[in-house]
């Protein structure tokens, strides 16, 4: 009995030991003392890790007492190693150096913003793109950033999403991965739903309103998103992700990455599928991608490989739901053809340098090349034989002059070039200067095809009904400047200089040949000053103006003696940045001038088709605010608030007028409108709460303002104002057995709010008691109510 009670009191003050050793510490940026948020610190052999939370601070606990070989990294940071002894070490104060060379933070560098760049920005890190990355496109991730909204086709965020920014749409904001435009070349658009999960393959993103600094791609006329690709990591690791949720949405991840390997190579790659019914009827979304890096990490140069690829199969949801049915029935679709469906695959090859010649000079070039092919399918009922260049059938004694067709539509298209910089910063660190450029070159081929007629005719199956090319070069270099005239003051300077060439020939889809060409010179200045003042602000101001050209429909629509004009954007910028401890904001004022803007008005051209018109004068103005407190290290409250005023000096509206036998468009003049989708607020909130270690419990409200359809400023033609709530968990462990294990869940619209962000509207003119009438059809794109996803993430 005494050995067993011995045996006991020993067992139990081993445990009593064991269970008393912590280790714990902060880790922060050696020059500036900032806590390094994020930062992953590991205990090697042990499989035990951690990461510094907003103070930078971690902690081990329950380890038993012996040496461990610590080691703490951060992105764009030497990694640190240290040897502790338990007990004995107290807490670690751990400080991490910028490496000599940023790596591959200067591969976008030539599109990004620093401290004390002139202009509005906001960077969106991984570790935040995390917490809400459970299978929504990015733009839905992306909206709680100021003067965002978004808005989806199936109602859910997964399948064909978007997003505005100060009012504008996605083909008015550049988008650049790398450094590299992904912006399509003749729509200005960027299709999210062809870069399924892209989310998890992304370190981070920043967001520039306005013209901001973007060089590469069609010009920003509302913002620019620069996106940058994971980085390396010093550590193998393994990750598997799964999530599900209501419309019985499903997506599944699988990452790994070598780690460094003899201090040279690193390989990383993604395998990802998500699948949707979607909240709208029959709006299913069937997605796939991969995601392939390989990288040579040298002392004074990298290069890096990347290859990724999208493919997708979506249920079209693109008619709307009529406005009468917006009250009784709001998962309506108007298709029903069981293979009505939108199919595409978008493969995208990046090949990266960047190198470090003395110690002022490093420079950055990427071969690119996209490939993307696809189309998409329609049953149509009753078309008019005429439409598709086929002459009536006759049988018998019936000539046959329509009849129900199934269609496909086709892209096949080819983006690639060369985009490059170089970076000089002087020994006294007054003058830093980039200086580059691109030339990228599109060819992209439509045609369609008819694969089924009830009454066939004189036409065989993959007959091509229209076909066209369009060839685009898209060429431009780039100078830009900071110096630091004065202790804190900067000057910055931005000149860029863009030419592009156009050519297009072969038969549209309306029957009408479409050759022609276009030339374009653009010259893009960028000027600006800032002041960087002791107690954490950086004041600025900034001037900028951005040139664009038409889109390809502007070109294939109008008679080519009749091309709209380019647009003209004139933008200011004011604003201060500020941090201070736990507190930081940002506040900024814009002016944002249009010369030429195009809009549709109703206007058709010879086949009836809608064009779009330049208007002389439009423009948006705003406050932008948006500020975060950490309350207490469980406590932390964030928000924006984005007030504007968006206006249309002058424009005329065309409605269609069936009121008499001989047709005809009825005109009105309108002054002082609202310009269409532009609400006049939009704000947002977010309140974090950490109970305990590991487990972050969010609360987010987005409000979205009164905003129209079109530019009339009709009231009977108005999305209505909206707010919604969101509801989100994030709760960590780190056993043993694994590095981590997340758990995951976000309810969407947790009061079940009935609203719809994104729609269209068209009128014309009936017969009726007072001659005419005028009748006007909204439909709109509602957005689920109460929904969740919920997921798990395995991490080795």
């Amino acid at each position: 009995m005494k050995r067993l009670l011995f045996t006991a009191l020993g067992l139990l003050f081993c445990l009593s030991t064991y269970a008393q050793n912590h280790l714990s510490g902060t880790i922060v940026d050696s020059d500036t003392g900032e806590p390094l948020i994020g930062a992953n610190i590991i205990l090697q052999g042990t499989g035990r890790g951690s990461t510094a939370d907003l103070n930078g601070h971690f902690e081990f606990k329950n380890l038993a007492e012996g040496k461990y070989k610590l080691k703490a990294s951060f992105v764009g940071y030497d990694s640190y190693e240290q040897e502790v002894s338990l007990p004995g070490s107290g807490s670690l104060d751990i400080q991490l150096s910028t490496n000599a060379l940023l790596t591959e933070e200067f591969i976008v560098s030539a599109t990004r913003a620093s401290e004390t760049t002139p202009t509005t920005f906001q960077t969106i890190t991984k570790a935040e793109l995390s917490k809400n990355n459970l299978g929504q496109d990015i733009p839905i991730l992306l909206n709680y950033t100021p003067s965002v909204v978004t808005s989806s086709d199936a109602g859910a965020g997964i399948g064909y999403t978007a997003m505005r920014i100060r009012g504008s749409d996605q083909t008015r904001i550049n988008v650049t991965v790398n450094g590299i435009p992904m912006n399509d070349a003749e729509s200005h658009g960027v299709f999210w739903v062809n870069m399924p999960d892209f989310a998890s393959s992304v370190n981070n993103i920043q967001i520039q309103r306005g013209v901001g600094t973007s060089t590469n791609g069609s010009a920003t006329f509302g913002a620019s998103m620069n996106i940058q690709t994971d980085t390396k990591t010093e550590e193998a690791y393994a990750e598997v992700a799964s999530s599900a949720g209501s419309f019985n949405s499903l997506k599944n991840t699988v990452r790994v990455g070598s780690g460094l390997l003899n201090d040279r190579w690193a390989v990383d790659a993604r395998l990802s599928r998500i699948s949707s019914d979607g909240y709208v009827d029959r709006a299913s979304s069937d997605l796939k991608s991969f995601y392939l890096s390989g990288g040579y990490y040298g002392d004074k140069s990298v290069f890096k490989v990347n290859i990724f690829s999208g493919q997708e199969k979506t249920y079209q949801a693109w008619y709307g739901l009529p406005e009468s049915k917006l009250e009784t029935d709001r998962t309506y679709n108007y298709y029903t053809y069981d293979n009505e469906t939108d199919n595409y695959q978008q493969d995208h090859y990046q090949f990266i340098y960047t190198g470090k010649y003395g110690d002022n000079w490093k420079t950055n070039a990427a071969l690119h090349l996209t490939r993307g092919r696809g189309y998409y399918e329609q049953y149509r009922e009753d078309d008019d034989f005429a439409s598709y260049g086929l002459d009536p059938v006759d049988i018998g004694d019936e000539v046959i002059e329509s009849t129900d067709i199934i269609r496909r539509r086709w892209l096949d298209n080819y983006f690639y070039g060369l985009v490059f910089s170089a970076n000089y910063l002087s020994n006294d660190g007054l003058w830093d200067v980039i200086m580059g450029g691109g030339a990228n070159r599109y060819d992209g081929d439509h045609f369609g095809e008819i694969i089924w007629a009830r009454v066939a005719g004189d036409t065989d199956i993959r007959d091509r009904y229209y076909d066209n090319n369009a060839v685009k070069d898209d060429r431009n270099i780039f100078a830009k400047a900071t110096y630091e005239v004065a202790d804190r003051w900067f000057l910055f300077a931005d000149l860029q200089f863009r030419q592009i060439d156009y050519r297009f020939d072969g038969v549209n889809d309306d029957q009408r040949v479409v050759d022609g060409s276009q030339h374009y010179d653009f010259f893009n200045p960028k000027m600006g000053i800032s002041y960087e003042g002791r107690e954490g602000h950086t004041w600025y101001a900034s001037f900028a103006v951005a040139n664009r050209e038409p889109v390809r429909s502007d070109f294939t629509d109008n008679p080519i003696t009749e091309i709209p004009k380019p647009e003209r954007l004139n933008n200011l910028e004011a604003g201060v940045r500020a941090k201070m401890g736990t507190f930081s904001y940002n506040a900024n004022i814009y002016y944002m001038g249009y010369k030429d803007q195009l809009i549709l008005t109703g206007q058709i051209n010879d086949v009836g088709a809608y064009i779009r018109e330049n208007v002389p004068n439009s423009f948006r103005a705003g406050l932008e605010i948006d500020a975060s407190v950490l309350l207490s290290p469980k406590w932390t409250l964030g928000g924006n608030l984005a007030l504007s005023k968006n206006k249309i000096q002058e424009f005329t509206e065309y409605i269609d007028d069936y009121s008499t036998a001989d047709f005809q468009q009825i005109e009105i003049n309108y002054t002082d409108t609202d310009i269409a989708f532009s609400p006049n607020m939009v704000a947002a909130a977010i309140i974090d709460f950490r109970p305990i270690k590991g487990l972050e419990i969010g609360w987010m409200t987005k409000y979205v303002g009164d905003q129209y359809l079109d530019n009339t400023q009709d009231k009977t033609r108005q999305l209505d104002a909206f707010l919604t709530n969101d509801f989100r968990v994030n709760y960590t462990i780190r056993p043993k057995y694994v590095k981590a294990l997340e758990f995951m869940l976000k309810v969407n619209n947790v009061f079940d709010e009935k609203y719809e962000p994104n729609g269209y509207t068209f009128s014309y003119f009936v017969p009726g008691e007072a001659g005419r009438e005028l009748v006007t059809e909204n439909f709109y794109y509602p957005m689920a109510g109460t929904n969740f996803m919920a997921g798990v993430n395995i991490k080795f």
